[in-house]
């Protein structure tokens, strides 16, 4: 796994410290890290990317919103009103049991699309993260693909650049930046390299956090959380492991049972 906050003596208090001693924490320098060390640190805690869980084929998640424990009793209700229309003929219950079933197949619809949904958003979320970055390697920028970041990069950023993973500044020139996908904030927040003494980690105005962007100025920064370790993958983690909401269906079921149970003991 990637770093962790307390994996590092400067972890917690990253927002604390002076830059020089961040980067000694960190095993980096002014220089950035060596190519071999990038590579052995990639090895060591994988890729910088969202990760999506892993899920069941689209058409087995589709049979199950037609199969659980809700869907079997109105499966049951339509068989009993069927079987009523053919021993007693014209009381209208073979419509009773096209009703239900009609229902049995809006509901299973709408609670696939809402998981639809949810993997649209995961895939939004991807879509916020840069493909490339500027990252110091033997004391030199290069172009780099932004998934090879490891922690103990120092990487370049400019206006219009999305932050690739979680960073603390340590150089900064008149910079601000949009923080809307973490924090909400809808105005742009400046930051410095300047050591914060308190506060809250994740309004700390020496960090940069994955997902946000860089309004204006520039800064070079070192990582110190990648891929799903950052606050934007904890974000992506707790949108697609969310349980699945409750259908209104399955809600008016619930409803009725618990009002059923409450009569019961009443009487």
């Amino acid at each position: 796994s990637n770093l962790t906050f307390g994996q590092y003596p400067c972890s917690m208090l990253i927002h604390r410290l002076p830059a020089d001693q961040v980067l000694k924490s960190l095993g980096s320098g002014p220089s950035g890290l060596t190519e071999a060390e990038a590579r052995r640190r990639l090895a060591e805690y994988g890729p910088n990317r969202i990760m999506e869980l892993k899920r069941a084929p689209a058409w087995l998640r589709f049979a199950r919103q037609f199969t659980h424990f809700f869907a079997l009793l109105l499966w049951v209700a339509a068989a009993l009103a069927f079987f009523a229309e053919w021993q007693a003929p014209g009381q209208q219950m073979g419509t009773l049991g096209v009703a239900v079933i009609g229902v049995i197949l809006a509901n299973g619809c709408f609670s696939f699309w809402q998981e639809y949904r949810a993997e649209r958003a995961i895939a939004a979320l991807k879509r916020l993260l840069p493909h490339a970055v500027k990252v110091l390697r033997d004391g030199e920028f290069q172009l780099a693909h932004a998934d090879l970041l490891v922690p103990g990069d120092v990487i370049l950023l400019q206006d219009g650049d999305t932050i690739p993973a979680d960073c603390r500044v340590i150089e900064a020139m008149a910079l601000r930046v949009n923080t809307a996908t973490i924090t909400g904030e809808s105005l742009p927040q400046p930051r410095n390299a300047a050591p914060v003494p308190d506060g809250d980690l994740l309004r700390a105005r020496n960090l940069l956090l994955a997902g946000t962007s860089v309004v204006s100025g520039e800064a070079k920064a070192v990582v110190f959380q990648t891929g799903m370790e950052t606050e934007f993958g904890r974000i992506a983690l707790l949108t697609q492991s969310a349980a699945e909401p409750v259908s209104p269906l399955q809600q008016d079921i619930i409803y009725l049972g618990e009002e059923h149970h409450n009569r019961f003991h009443i009487d």
